[in-house]
């Protein structure tokens, strides 16, 4: 079901988990989706941003990521973004109480066609398994559990990513669905209890786990 990345696309995620902590919220938010988010998008290579709120209850309570082009983080605009950040932008980014930021590389995209617009919701499994366990892994995910999950009404796409930055499990699978009543159809429930999809999360490594909505887009 993964199919090859043509050259044009993005081949890269930038994946930050944020926690405001003292920072006042419409403050946070002000900064998020005026300055910082569309500064990102200034950068050569990066294409697309995201920023995502809890729906699980869980912490961190935010997400953002914004997909690229691998070297896009390397290159002198992007650089050029801290040395030329607003004291505004100084202050906050050293008040956060959890900045968790994350670069990994495209393994694969499997899905319909991604021009529906923005995800409404997104799931995002975090996980390593030991080096033994690698190509298992790889082989149940696509013979397996991606096409279990496309086959479910409101799955939307499948990626997977490798960490290359950042200290996390290993590999993301980042999902678009439609919203959390996916978790409710027949054909989830069955992709979640296979033989093979047991015997791969009881050898996991650092499982995580969550699950967020769209707060708005960039780009």
């Amino acid at each position: 079901m993964g199919s090859p990345v043509p050259p044009a696309s993005p081949d890269g995620l930038l994946f930050v988990y944020s926690d405001p902590g003292p920072v006042p919220a419409a403050e946070f938010h002000d900064w998020y989706d005026n300055e910082h988010g569309p500064a990102r998008l200034t950068v050569p290579g990066i294409s697309a941003g995201y920023r995502f709120r809890a729906l699980d209850g869980q912490a961190p309570p935010w997400l953002a990521y914004y997909e690229m082009r691998s070297g896009a983080l390397d290159s002198p605009e992007y650089k050029a973004l801290a040395a030329s950040a607003s004291a505004r932008e100084k202050s906050i980014m050293s008040s956060l109480a959890v900045l968790d930021r994350r670069v990994y590389e495209l393994i694969s995209d499997s899905g319909p066609d991604p021009a529906e617009g923005p995800p409404p919701a997104v799931l995002a499994v975090s996980l390593s398994v030991p080096p033994a366990m690698e190509d298992d892994l790889a082989a149940w995910y696509t013979d397996e559990h991606i096409p279990m999950l496309l086959a479910v009404p409101g799955w939307r796409r499948v990626r997977r990513y490798r960490l290359t930055d950042g200290t996390a499990p290993a590999y993301l699978s980042l999902h678009e669905v439609a919203s959390e009543s996916v978790f409710d159809e027949p054909g989830y429930r069955a992709a979640v209890t296979t033989p093979w999809r047991n015997r791969i999360v009881a050898a996991a490594i650092g499982r995580e786990r969550r699950m967020f909505g769209l707060h708005r887009s960039f780009g």
